[in-house]
């Protein structure tokens, strides 16, 4: 039977499409431990959740915090939420305990849905609000506080979604908070079936028969898409991970479950590839691979290619775009770009004011599209700032080759001016990352004596050292094949970078 998604303006019904295509009895994803839950029995825990909250006096437009790992609570839970108009807010639960309390307070949350994991993080700001209420999931809840656990198991029988229209609000997600604190991102129900329609179905291919694995997690915009939205949109099976996303875990996955789609990043890519146990995974299973959250270097790409014969995707996307608006495509991928337009989008290059650039011309990316944020919450002058008639500013540097492919310059604020000329990170680093010494790079400005100098962090491959004139060695692999003026003029050698929750290297923290 073919998988034919209908879905209606609100979001919770992505599970109601599976009963409806008489697939209840088709597995929806696997846990951690590998137990498989069936469609019928996930959209028997969202009815749950949802009755559960309502007799809690919660509903339309009231804000719940999601502190959740990825396990069947996290969609039971948020789509539980949404079925009722109430808004689930996803956050990393990798944040300092004082972050939960900011989260709270800016959402104006009136509940938590917690993992039993992360209360001593979590609870004591719960606690220090008593107007929110707690409720605990995968583990028993303390005295006053609710079991979301209980919850999914209460028959309540089927709840009807409540009426919305595509532009409601749906959820909120959180920016990384790299430039200043996290900023509450707005997303409406129209947005999940734009990424579903325009990137899933007709750049992935996604459909019934697909098995999904995605390293990132459910509360970062592109898990999200990858682990929930899409699957469920498609028909596909989800395979989870809880937990830190290990290269070791990762591969175990991928030899258990043989997932046709792999989702990750680069830094994980690049981790699986160091791995001893790489080669003697099956690898046949994994019709493509799919990386995103920042630019993948295109030694890794070759080198996953030689080893796999397996073609990743790389794409760019953003929280406040929901998910990749641009990506190579099967049998055209370009490595060290970002691909083409997905349909449905469009993108354009402009320079810092606003005036459209040449083609080869870099400046920062704009971009348009139905996945767009409606605005950032409470934060009237960034969503004016970012959002210009339609157009979303999206703060990364791109520059269009001739062909229509885009390849990433770096971030706008990365930039270095170095003897009055800008310099690009991201092609020194991905010099520098050909090199059979170094494993993984990251390139910054410095302030030296008054000058502005080029400094490099440099993770080692297995078998090499620091020493022996290597920073001279690397310094002179940079200047023969880039310009004399790119190459770093320091080097560090780390065991590893500061990272956000998805693998980004959080560059600010090396300057």
């Amino acid at each position: 039977m073919e998988f034919d998604m209908q879905v209606g303006p609100n979001t919770s019904t992505l599970i109601d499409g599976w009963l409806d295509a008489g697939r209840g009895q088709s597995t929806v994803l696997i846990t951690a431990d590998d137990k498989r839950w069936t469609a019928d029995e996930l959209h028997a825990a969202v009815c749950n959740v949802a009755a559960r909250l309502n007799d809690a006096g919660i509903g339309k437009d009231d804000r719940i915090l999601l502190v959740l790992d990825d396990t069947p609570a996290f969609p039971a839970a948020f789509l539980g939420a949404m079925r009722i108009g109430a808004i689930p807010v996803p956050v990393n639960f990798l944040v300092r305990p004082d972050d939960f309390g900011y989260f709270l307070d800016d959402s104006s949350a009136v509940a938590a849905i917690v993992d039993h994991g992360f209360l001593e993080q979590v609870g004591p700001q719960v606690g220090a609000r008593p107007a929110v209420r707690l409720i605990v999931a995968n583990g028993a809840p303390p005295d006053g506080a609710d079991s979301l656990d209980e919850w999914m198991t209460s028959d309540a029988g089927e709840v009807a979604p409540i009426a919305t229209r595509e532009e409601d609000v749906a959820f909120w997600l959180y920016s990384s908070g790299s430039t200043g604190p996290p900023k509450g991102v707005v997303h409406h129900h129209a947005g999940v079936a734009a990424i579903c329609t325009n990137y899933a179905l007709p750049v992935l291919g996604m459909d019934e028969a697909d098995v999904v694995f995605s390293s990132t997690k459910m509360f970062h915009a592109y898990g999200l898409g990858n682990n929930l939205s899409f699957p469920l949109w498609a028909g596909a099976t989800s395979v989870y991970l809880t937990g830190r996303p290990t290269a070791d875990r990762l591969l175990e996955r991928v030899a258990t479950h043989r997932p046709s789609l792999l989702f990750s990043v680069p830094a994980l890519y690049n981790a699986m590839l160091a791995e001893s146990g790489f080669d003697d995974v099956d690898w046949s299973g994994v019709r493509h691979g799919i990386s995103a959250a920042e630019a993948l270097p295109p030694e890794i790409w070759r080198q996953f290619h030689e080893r796999t014969g397996i073609e990743i995707l790389d794409g760019i996307g953003s929280t406040e775009m929901l998910h990749i608006y641009c990506s190579n495509r099967a049998g055209s991928a370009k490595p060290g770009t970002s691909g083409l337009p997905v349909d449905g989008y469009e993108i354009e290059i402009r320079d810092e004011d606003g005036e459209l650039c040449d083609v080869g011309q870099a400046g920062e990316m704009w971009v348009k599209g139905s996945s767009a944020l409606s605005l950032y919450w409470n934060q009237p002058d960034r969503t004016r700032d970012k959002i210009r008639d339609g157009w979303f500013l999206s703060g990364d540097r791109y520059n269009e080759h001739a062909d229509g492919y885009y390849a990433y310059e770096g971030r706008v604020d990365d930039m270095m001016k170095v003897g009055g000329l800008w310099v690009s990170p991201i092609e020194i680093e991905n010099r520098l990352m050909e090199h059979a010494a170094v494993q993984e790079a990251a390139v910054v400005a410095v302030d030296v004596d008054n000058r502005s100098r080029i400094k490099a962090f440099a993770i080692l491959a297995d078998g090499h050292e620091e020493g022996d004139g290597l920073t001279e060695d690397l310094q002179q692999w940079c200047k023969a094949e880039l310009q004399r003026y790119q190459f770093p003029h320091l080097v560090d050698y780390v065991d590893d970078f500061p990272r956000t929750a998805t693998g980004k290297i959080q560059r600010f923290k090396l300057r």
